[in-house]
Formats: structure tokens, C-alpha cells, sequence
């Protein structure tokens, strides 16, 4: 396939396959068609031969070429598979559209630190799990390693503690480098309530802010409802791109959440 890409990849040669579409076609006739020499036009014939894009018929002192369909029926099908995988994904992109946007609206008020201090989100979602279930993907440190994080992060340590004074832990990479936070449990009520604050740290170890996370877990219409509020402090200039990715960034972790809930891992 991708030597039939390739072939089709020269303007001269594409032309030469759409004057074949309409009919076959002699050596000379091509030429003429498309304002090559004689034997550029047979040297782009036979790339395309070797591909199985054409077939060459010998008529006499004549070498008339015709299009092979095959081949590029099953581009078609190629492309239109891809074309299909795109479309099934597009809010991937619609992601890192309002992402981008985010990032340029915090920017302009980014001035100082703490400009962000404060700062507040709130997130409501029913899980279609009973609440042990849900209180164990929390609390379970390999069970949250399944789903805290965002696609194309890969999490390389965290824990919740589910005490006072408990350690709360995230750690995860992707291509780009390592993201490390850190910080302590303040309350927790085994399936009902967790409160932890958590700083996002730089290289040094310094902040670049802190999230003061307070969850509650309740009954809900065929599974858990989970109430996650979450505020901001200690803010960093430099925190800007992690402020402008929460509100995204916390819908598909707990969309990672909910499907993971479904599924029990005691079965």
C-alpha cells in the first residue's frame, strides 16, 4: 500500500492514471496528453506497473496501457477506513482546540502569582458502579493508576491514602517528560468522604500550585454519584498551561473513571 501511495505521489503519474481511468491509452498518446517526453512517459509507466497500477498490452510495433482497479479499490478502502477512524475521534481535536484557547484566555490575566488563588471547579458525574467500587478506584493504588491520568499519559506512581495525614501521590509521564505532585490527605470516611490537597511541582520541587480536592461519595440511581469540588492556591505564573487544562483534563480522567468503574475488578 504504501508503494501505491508513493506512486501516486508524483503529479505526472497521477495525471497519467486519471487519463487511463477515462480509457486505455498508448505511450504516445500519454505524451502527448500530458507534455512529457516519450520516455519520461514510460518511465512513470513503468512505476506504476511495478505497483500493479497498470497493465501494458503489446499490440504490434503499439504498447497501449490500461488501469488496474484493484489496487486502488483497496486505497479506497484504506482511506476510507482512515477517513472513518478521524471522524470517530474528532473531539480529540475539538480538545486540543479548547485547550489552546484556555491557555491564551489564562495567559492575558497570568500577571502575577496567585493570580489564579482561589479558583474553583466542580465536577458532578453518576457512576454506574456501587460505591465500594468506586471508593477502591481511589483508594486502591492500582486501580487508581488505571484511570488517573489523561490519554497518552502514562502514570508512574500515585496513591491516596485514606487517613489524615495519608500521602497523596501523582506521577506520570508521556513523550514530552515527567509530571510529579504531591501532598496529604486531610479527612477521609471509607465510601463516603476524601479530602487531600495535591501541588503540581517543577523540576526543583518547587510549586507551580496546589489543588484542595473534596470528594464525596453518595447513593445514586443505579450506581454512585460523585461530587468532586476542587480550588486553587499558591499560584505560579508559570502555571498557566496546568489551570487552562483542568477543566478538560478532569472530564476525561473521570470519563477514564466511569469506564473502569463498570467493570468490577472482583469479577
Amino acid at each position: 500500500m504504501e508503494q501505491i501511495a508513493a506512486a501516486l505521489g508524483d503529479g505526472a503519474r497521477w495525471r497519467i492514471v486519471e487519463l487511463l481511468a477515462e480509457r486505455p491509452r498508448s505511450v504516445g498518446e500519454l505524451a502527448e496528453l500530458t507534455g512529457l517526453r516519450q520516455p519520461q512517459t514510460t518511465k512513470h509507466l513503468q512505476t506504476l506497473g511495478r505497483v500493479g497500477l497498470v497493465t501494458v498490452f503489446p499490440l504490434g510495433q503499439r504498447r497501449v496501457y490500461a488501469i488496474e482497479p484493484a489496487p486502488l479499490k483497496d486505497l479506497e478502502s484504506r482511506l476510507g477506513h482512515l477517513i472513518g477512524t478521524i471522524a470517530a475521534n474528532e473531539g480529540e481535536r475539538d480538545v486540543l482546540t479548547r485547550y489552546r484557547s484556555a491557555i491564551a484566555t489564562e495567559t492575558a490575566v497570568a500577571d502575577k502569582d496567585r493570580w489564579a488563588d482561589g479558583r474553583a471547579f466542580s465536577f458532578d458525574r453518576l457512576l454506574a458502579a456501587p460505591r465500594d467500587v468506586v471508593w477502591r478506584h481511589w483508594t486502591e493504588p492500582e486501580l487508581l493508576a488505571s484511570w488517573w491520568a489523561p490519554p497518552s499519559m502514562t502514570v508512574t506512581d500515585c496513591v491516596i491514602e485514606p487517613w489524615a495525614g495519608g500521602r497523596a501521590v501523582l506521577d506520570y509521564r508521556d513523550a514530552e517528560g515527567r509530571y510529579r505532585s504531591a501532598g496529604k490527605v486531610h479527612a477521609a470516611k471509607e465510601l463516603e468522604h476524601l479530602e487531600f490537597d495535591l501541588s503540581v511541582l517543577d523540576a526543583k520541587g518547587d510549586n507551580f500550585f496546589t489543588g484542595h480536592y473534596d470528594l464525596k461519595f453518595t447513593e445514586g440511581p443505579g450506581g454512585t454519584r460523585l461530587r468532586l469540588d476542587l480550588r486553587i492556591t499558591e499560584t505560579t505564573v508559570e502555571a498557566v498551561p496546568f489551570i487552562a487544562g483542568i477543566e478538560t483534563g478532569w472530564g476525561q480522567v473521570l470519563d477514564n473513571l466511569a469506564a473502569h468503574c463498570a467493570i468490577d475488578p472482583k469479577e
